[in-house]
């Protein structure tokens, strides 16, 4: 047997020990984390209420053939943002956490044609890195209205981008009258989340 059969039998037994204990993982810590996050955007004032599983907008944006669960919904009052649905995708490789933030816009049920928009960190060159301006690329009318808002640009920097780690990510859901803002997991400073409500005020109108 050469070397790459051995490979593929090592990565073959890997995955079938991974997965499982992956699986486990996801449904042990999933549930603590909406918790965790309910009980922050409590302290800093925001009106979250965890919801009962079960609700049918648990489902939006999700593929189940991607391994994506939802961990329940946080619904919010008086903000833009509808609620937010933590998300965990569990691989042989352990588990991923992520936001789903969700603003409500039944226009985009008649819009089947917008696109998805994603935001680009501009960094200092090298050795430290430091994020200096943001960038929204996709979606031509999203983005420009993003782009344009400065108060939205000095929110996001100065807030915990790092945290971010990767970008932010919009997504149109039509079928559902939603669009969704997607994060990793992190718990936002005051700053991120009043970024993440006017990323919603923009989405609403769509």
């Amino acid at each position: 047997m050469g070397w790459s059969g051995i490979i593929s039998i090592v990565v073959g037994l890997l995955a079938a020990i991974g997965l499982p204990l992956a699986l486990r993982q996801r449904k042990k810590n999933g549930p603590r984390r909406r918790e965790a996050l309910c009980q922050h955007l409590q302290k800093m004032g925001v009106r979250g209420y965890a919801l009962q599983s079960g609700d049918d907008r648990e489902e939006i944006g999700l593929s189940r053939a991607s391994g994506q669960k939802s961990e329940g919904i946080i619904e919010l009052k008086d903000r833009n943002v509808d609620f937010i649905n933590v998300i965990s995708i569990a691989s042989p490789y352990g588990v991923q956490y992520f936001l789903d933030y969700l603003a409500k816009n039944p226009k985009v049920m008649e819009r089947r044609m917008l696109k998805k928009a994603r935001l680009i960190r501009r960094k200092k060159p090298l050795p430290w890195g430091k994020v200096v301006a943001v960038e929204w690329k996709g979606d031509i009318c999203l983005s420009q209205n993003l782009n344009f808002d400065y108060n939205l640009e000095d929110k996001l920097l100065r807030s915990e981008l790092k945290d971010l780690r990767g970008s932010i990510w919009i997504f149109p859901e039509p079928k559902h009258g939603y669009a969704r803002i997607r994060t990793a997991y992190f718990l936002p400073s005051s700053e991120a989340f009043e970024a993440m409500d006017i990323i919603a005020r923009y989405v609403k109108s769509w």
